[in-house]
């Protein structure tokens, strides 16, 4: 439970109250009963060893230049291990011009300077890191800003020309790359966002902080990026600073926390406002336009023609349809997935945004269509980010056991009938995409087993090993962030396959998807009169299916295209008297179909659904993530 430990608060005595009673002139003109003009905050976490001096520092510059009772130092401590509460408490009880806000669990930087400022009773809200790194002498500078009226927002800087600032090359080099990057991505005129030496006025500080949703190290940042966007004046201006102690980049906050919050404001600030649903109806005609374009970079569509002229056409539809079959259930395992979740959604609805996020997979790299499905189930439905990944994460872990059980039950036949090791001469004698699939396979089944390990262990353990892992890489408390996330994410995975009804129930279904997702090849294939033995003919089918999308799963194309029919080839032509002609007309063909029937699928579903990317994202509700459910905070 976070609250206010304001000993200050506790003065009661007839000279406090008398000082309270008097009427002074906020900034704007109003009356105040406060005579408190600035209010100084300290964010301070395990600052045992410095606190004292710096609040003693803050109080004797402020009394330089500012009347008597007209302002005040806060500590804001960030759920401190040390004895930094103790040493603020003692320090309020000394002086009424000192108070401590106390939390007692971690609130991240942001946090804590948001819950201060808000306690605060100035209408000039002041910080700076309490290391003093920016020398005082600009303190008065930093405060007249604001109460002159010149400024509503704010801050030094160690990047402009007239400053002298000490950056050696392990903090100045990640600096600039990062106020580069906010600069680019922004639209930021700021030189320096991370100066922390700030100060807002109170009419900004409200006005922009229910915007702001980062509680960590991007929060200042965000507060000047947004300040800018509002039309407030916001002022920056060269300061002496000598680093203080010894810093590094840390993987965690300023990889997986800054680079991800420069991305999300972006999307925020930049994109979404120029949506609308012209925009979106165009944006879906043009993803499934590209779709094709793209299949023909890694496809020749002029063989694929010659080859279906020679399948039998009626076998080419019957596999069709069989794979047309397969989205209802996908939409219908997506449902059980959610289900077990908590989360209620109609198999229509899910097998339209199982759709368009396939579609995505086609048109962008690095799987960014799963990103789609996520950003759909919760702009439509509101389904947490970290809900919805987790709802991805086990679809994405039951399809490769699934496939990876296919591949490994056809392998043990071959086994017994003396084929492995044709199989293996072909494949340590092959070059080109065929070897590269077929080691990519290997390498995804062995990950995939991999993972479902961790997280059974993770189960069974009484320890917090996503916590103890993170800690590992990263120092900083954006790491607790972090760990609290995964560790989300990796509970509801748990909770999916965690029940014997629900992982038989999701098992069955995946193995129904894939199975069919098999017939359509067989089919296929059986469309070119390969003259193969019935028997043969489904064990290939199921063998060079299974292969080819294990392959698929690394993002090494849009798609999975080439690597698929690489696999699929390779072993046709390893496992069966077929030559690789037909064998390669066979896997174009049948991907063709699959990626053909996942283009219309899923631009029909933008046109029904009216959930595509950027459709989703206009009808996206203005409700804050729940940060504080995400790790636990509460």
């Amino acid at each position: 439970m976070t609250g206010p430990r304001d000993r200050a608060d506790g003065d009661t005595s007839p000279e406090r109250e008398d000082r309270r009673d008097l009427e002074s002139p906020t900034r704007d003109g109003r009356p105040s009963s406060d005579p408190t003009a600035v209010s100084v905050v300290l964010p301070a976490y395990n600052e045992e060893a410095t606190i004292e001096s710096t609040v003693e520092t803050t109080l004797r510059t402020l009394a330089s230049f500012l009347e008597p009772g007209t302002f005040e130092v806060i500590v804001a401590e960030d759920g401190c291990d040390d004895r930094t509460p103790e040493i603020a408490d003692r320090l309020a009880a000394e002086d009424d011009r000192v108070r401590h806000v106390h939390s007692e669990e971690r609130l991240g930087r942001g946090g804590a300077l948001e819950r201060a400022f808000e306690a605060a009773r100035g209408d000039v809200l002041v910080y700076f890191d309490t290391d003093l790194a920016t020398d005082m002498r600009h303190l008065e500078e930093l405060v007249e800003r604001i109460r002159s009226g010149e400024a509503d927002v704010a801050t030094g800087s160690r990047w402009m020309s007239e400053n002298v600032a000490e950056r050696p090359a392990k903090r100045g080099v990640p600096s600039r790359a990062y106020n580069g990057l906010v600069r680019t991505f922004l639209r930021s005129d700021i030189r320096d966002h991370q100066c922390g030496f700030k100060a807002f006025s109170r009419e900004a500080f409200e006005a922009l902080r229910e915007d702001v949703e980062d509680q960590h190290w991007f929060w200042d940042t965000e507060m000047l990026v947004r300040a800018q966007r509002r039309g407030f004046e916001v002022a920056e201006f060269p300061v002496d600073w000598t680093p203080k102690g010894d810093t590094k980049v840390d993987l965690v906050r300023d990889v997986l926390g800054m680079g991800s919050q420069i991305l999300r404001t972006w999307w925020q600030l930049s994109v979404r406002p120029r949506l609308s649903r012209r925009v979106g109806m165009v944006a879906g005609a043009v993803l499934a336009v590209l779709a094709l374009v793209l299949m023909t970079q890694y496809i020749d569509f002029g063989a694929v023609l010659s080859e279906m002229r020679e399948a039998d056409p009626t076998l080419v539809a019957a596999g069709v349809l069989v794979y047309v079959l397969s989205w209802p259930l996908r939409g219908l395992r997506y449902r059980d997935i959610l289900s077990a979740l908590g989360f209620r959604e109609r198999v229509g609805f899910l097998t339209g945004a199982v759709f368009i996020s396939q579609t995505g997979n086609l048109v962008f790299p690095a799987r960014a269509g799963d990103l789609i499905r996520a950003y759909v189930v919760k702009a439509r439905r509101d389904i947490p980010y970290p809900s919805g990944f987790a709802s991805l994460a086990a679809e994405r872990v039951f399809d490769l056991l699934t496939i990876a059980g296919m591949a490994g039950v056809v392998l043990i036949g071959y086994t017994v009938t003396g084929q492995t090791a044709q199989l293996a001469e072909t494949i340590v004698g092959s070059d080109g995409a065929g070897r590269v699939a077929v080691v990519v396979a290997i390498a995804v089944s062995l990950a995939a087993l991999g993972a479902v390990g961790v997280i059974g262990l993770s189960a069974r353990s009484d320890r917090d090993l996503v916590t103890a892992f993170m800690h590992r890489i990263s120092t900083d408390s954006y790491a607790d962030f972090v760990a609290g996330i995964i560790g989300r994410f990796v509970g509801d995975l748990q909770t999916v396959a965690g029940t014997r009804e629900g992982f038989l129930r999701v098992g069955a279904t995946s193995v129904l998807i894939w199975t069919l997702d098999v017939v359509t090849a067989l089919f296929v294939l059986a469309a070119f009169s390969p003259g193969l033995p019935v028997v043969e003919l489904v064990a290939v089918s199921f063998f060079a299916v299974s292969v080819g999308n294990l392959a698929k799963v690394l993002p090494l194309s849009p798609g999975g295209v080439g690597l698929y029919e690489g696999a699929f080839t390779l072993l046709v032509v390893a496992l069966t008297p077929l030559g690789p002609e037909l064998a390669l007309g066979a896997a174009v063909l049948d991907h063709a179909v699959k990626n053909i029937v996942t283009v219309i699928g899923g631009y029909g579903s933008m046109l029904g659904l009216n959930v595509s990317l950027t459709t989703a994202v206009e009808e996206t509700r203005d409700v804050r993530e729940e940060t504080d459910e995400a790790v636990n905070l509460d």
